[in-house]
């Protein structure tokens, strides 16, 4: 996708080093960052210089490459798959991302075992950028059927970011968007916010800009409203993981988004790589939920008046915030899932035969 009219993916390998996007100085800074060792790697998942689960997978793919570049030790490699899986415990596409890279490098002692990593880094990568394609190609559908009936602008709600800069490329929530944009079918994006990141605001509204795309940034308590004026035809999130049962785990305030739509017979439907879905938990409750630091919460940035990026309290001093960052929707109040190989029901029989489990 583009970034001033240039193409680029979100990561890639170059001259011994990771490139990434610094998706923690965007909107107001656009840079190219170089991570040089496994702990680099791991340092930007844990801080969100990268994010989304197909892209922090695609990280941990290639942190794994750059702990064999480093040291190709087995104990060493082991002890940094250990602590990329820990990095971010609740998107799925991480541990995938390692065991699989494990299992490829798992007892090649040769010299070829780092181009064997990056390889494999490369192809999860790749892999992903496909299904995210696809997925694309297979939400338009919804959009087209949608806009033939009612022959105007389709205006859809989308919850964080699950655009192309947190995949690979397209995104999951985006693609079906940029799929009908590429069709000339007008679109209109209603962009909830997403405290306390803002990673709607300052992620899917940029790059929807970037695309020319129209948008319009909301507050996270907006939409309700809108779906009970008829101003929303539809809504389309990611998830970080999504269980076999159809319980879908996303930024926090999606469950409140699927509860108001449901409300408002809105339909709401999850984009999804088959990466993300984890078949061995079978219980929600079970899902580790994680809670990050408050002053994500307390302090928000932005440019000053001399174009400075300054970070500001918000909160009284002496008051305590939680920060949980993800929430489960029960698949009841999902419409449908958009994946790489169709779309299905979300539950336990439509999953297993689109995927033949």
């Amino acid at each position: 996708m583009r970034i001033e009219g240039k193409d680029y993916r979100t990561i890639w390998f170059e001259n011994n080093a990771v490139k990434i996007i610094d998706q923690t100085k965007l909107p107001h800074q656009f840079i190219i960052k170089e991570l040089k060792t496994a702990k680099d790697a791991i340092n930007a998942i844990k801080i969100m210089e990268v994010r989304g689960a197909p892209l922090i997978g695609g990280t941990a793919a290639y942190g794994i490459a750059l702990a064999v570049q480093e040291n190709n030790d087995q104990e060493f490699i082991k002890k940094i798959s250990e602590d990329l899986i820990q990095s971010r415990p609740t998107a799925i596409n991480l541990k995938w991302a390692v065991d699989r890279m494990m299992k490829k490098i798992s007892g090649i002692n040769s010299d070829q075992v780092l181009d064997i990593a990056l390889n494999e880094a490369k192809e999860i990568c790749d892999e992903d950028e496909k299904f995210c394609e696809n997925i694309g190609i297979n939400g338009l559908k919804i959009i087209e059927e949608i806009y033939n009936k009612k022959k105007d602008t389709v205006n859809i709600l989308t919850h964080c970011n699950a655009g192309w800069l947190a995949t690979i490329n397209w995104g999951t929530a985006t693609s079906p968007i940029y799929h009908a944009h590429k069709k000339g079918i007008p679109i209109h994006v209603w962009v909830d916010e997403t405290r306390p990141r803002n990673q709607g605001a300052n992620l899917t509204s940029y790059e929807l800009n970037e695309e020319e795309i129209p948008n319009t940034i909301i507050a996270d308590n907006t939409g309700g409203i809108l779906m009970q004026r008829g101003e929303v035809d539809m809504c389309i999130v990611g998830t970080d993981r999504t269980l076999s049962n159809g319980d879908v785990c996303n930024k926090i305030g999606t469950y409140l988004k699927a509860l108001a739509a449901h409300d408002n017979n809105v339909p709401f439907y999850v984009a999804l790589p088959s990466s993300t879905i984890d078949w061995d938990i079978k219980n929600a409750k079970d899902i580790p939920i994680e809670e990050r630091n408050s002053e994500e919460l307390s302090h928000v940035e932005g440019l000053d008046k001399n174009n400075q990026i300054k970070k500001v309290l918000i909160y009284p001093k002496k008051s305590k915030a939680m920060n949980l960052a993800f929430d489960v929707t029960p698949a009841k109040y999902v419409t449908n899932l958009i994946t790489e190989k169709g779309i299905c029901e979300a539950s336990t029989e439509g999953l297993k035969k689109l995927f033949n489990k």
